[in-house]
């Protein structure tokens, strides 16, 4: 069955609202030829996104020709606000941007837990108001947050986890309390990382892949077919307590002690740097083990740490091996902190390993977001949703 002509226009508008958002302003003339629509059907979905408030004149196209210059379209970036939040144990970092993701402001502080999950929650949230203020904004249409734990897919509530602070399940009903207006989504800062990478990282060029996030802790995220996968629960790439060979014990299920974090946790990475003789200053707002690595590797004298950053990727590569014997993803990011810092130079050791370890081709790629990653997807992440309601056809 063919369109009506109100479904086949509400189609075009989409396809040129998409267009505009992955390919930034273009005129009517390259929506033409991207769409492959007639000019006056390029014509009329120009005045009605126009009309709309959705579309804008941004500019003129600089082509040297006679005539006037080609007007240049663009989505109308003030349409809505964003927030996004990466959420710590430690601290949250806060981002705010206009519809088009130009951040307009950014702000992180600690958050002293010990004051009890009321008083944090009010930091956190006077951060997030704060920033806002900031950017001139009365307030944002959609909010993201990336957090450590376990999102429940029926309800994508953050669901209570051990080990993690009792303020990280307030904040979100505190901020939708002070937002009322506000969409509020959450996911895992690992997948939230993911995203990131897979848009404007390590990943850009691949539809599957897996981030081993390497941070103050360990985790991963499974992107297949372009996909982000998160399991029956949500747990999906909870591999800190996957159990591994070089521990003195086993996980439990409410502690990873004896998994992988063990191994591969950034404390565990600081003990076995301490042992193998590598000292570094310490660099505020980042895992000290990160810092141990990244002077490792830029080391005037590289062979020194040699044996630290051998048995590093000799850690990374037994989380990697279980990863890639289960999925086969043919790409493994080392995401984080950590996994920037060691940059190509870890990567390849890592990589090297696992092509010892297992018959499966698997490339080692070293993020190139490191932990900003996880605030990226944040925004990225309710960027897509704000324009997803924002886009939709008008109901009828």
């Amino acid at each position: 069955m063919s369109a009506s002509p109100s479904t086949a226009r509400a189609i075009n508008d989409r396809l040129a609202l998409r267009l505009l958002q992955r390919e930034g302003p273009l005129t009517a003339g390259r929506l033409k030829e991207l769409t492959g629509l007639s000019r006056p059907s390029v014509a009329d979905l120009v005045d009605r996104l126009t009309a709309a408030g959705l579309i804008e004149v941004v500019g003129e196209s600089g082509e040297q020709r006679r005539g006037p210059n080609a007007k240049v379209y663009g989505i109308v970036a003030a349409r809505a606000h964003l927030a996004a939040l990466d959420v710590r144990t430690e601290g949250v970092a806060v981002a705010v941007s206009d519809l088009v993701g130009r951040v307009l402001a950014e702000a992180s502080a600690p958050i002293d837990g010990g004051v009890g999950p009321g008083p944090a929650v009010e930091q956190a949230v006077a951060l997030v108001e704060r920033a806002v203020k900031e950017a001139g904004v009365d307030r944002p249409h959609t909010v993201g947050i990336g957090a450590p734990g376990l999102i429940d897919p029926a309800t994508g509530e953050l669901r209570s986890s051990t080990g993690l602070p009792e303020w990280h399940r307030r904040l979100v009903a505190a901020l939708q309390e002070r937002l009322p207006e506000a969409r509020i989504s959450v996911e895992n800062e690992t997948n939230m990382a993911a995203l990131a990478e897979q848009r404007d990282g390590a990943a850009a060029d691949r539809d599957t892949f897996v981030l081993l996030w390497l941070g103050m802790g360990v985790g991963a995220a499974v992107v297949l077919d372009g996909v982000l996968r998160r399991g029956a629960s949500g747990g999906t790439g909870e591999i800190g307590f996957l159990p591994v060979p070089g521990t003195t014990g086993l996980p439990s299920a409410t502690d990873c002690d004896g998994g992988f974090h063990s191994l591969a946790g950034a404390a565990a990475i600081a003990d076995l740097a301490a042992r193998h003789g590598v000292r570094a200053p310490v660099t505020p707002g980042e895992p000290h083990a990160a810092t141990l690595i990244r002077t490792a590797v830029r080391a005037a004298d590289p062979a020194g740490h040699a044996g630290f950053l051998d048995t590093l990727a000799d850690r990374l590569a037994l989380g990697a091996a279980a990863v890639t014997s289960v999925l086969d993803p043919g790409c493994v990011v080392l995401g984080g902190e950590i996994g920037r810092a060691g940059g190509p130079e870890l990567a390849a050791r890592v990589q090297d390993r696992l092509a010892r370890m297992s018959p499966l081709p698997t490339e080692v790629r070293a993020s190139t977001l490191g932990g900003a990653a996880v605030l990226r997807g944040a925004l990225l992440t309710a960027r897509d949703r704000a324009q997803e309601e924002l886009f939709a056809p008008p109901a009828r």
